[in-house]
């Protein structure tokens, strides 16, 4: 499982996701499919995110099926802001789609 903060036209966000990478196609197709097609991501230690969030990582993550491999974790940007600094993400990946 994955975790990432992805910056939108919408406000940040934050994903669980059992894709291994957020340039994996079919990912980019669920994304799109829920109006982001254009973002800047970086990922956030999934030890970290449970810390932050206890129960409601757990509850979410409980949910992360096969076959539903997309959660949103946060759509509060700025809790989101306030709960991470940005010397404990990794590296931003962009992405724009057609």
């Amino acid at each position: 499982m994955k975790s990432h903060l992805l910056l939108t036209a919408s406000g940040p966000l934050l994903i669980l996701t059992s894709h291994e990478s957020l340039r994996d196609p079919n990912l980019l197709g669920k994304l799109k499919h829920k109006g982001i097609g254009k973002f800047v991501a970086f990922e956030v230690p999934v030890s970290l995110a449970r810390e932050r969030y206890g129960g409601h990582f757990q509850a979410v993550e409980s949910d992360l099926h096969e076959t539903d491999d997309l959660r949103v974790l946060d759509f509060n940007g700025q809790r989101v802001f306030q709960l991470f600094r940005f010397d404990e993400l990794g590296a931003p990946t962009l992405q724009e789609q057609p």
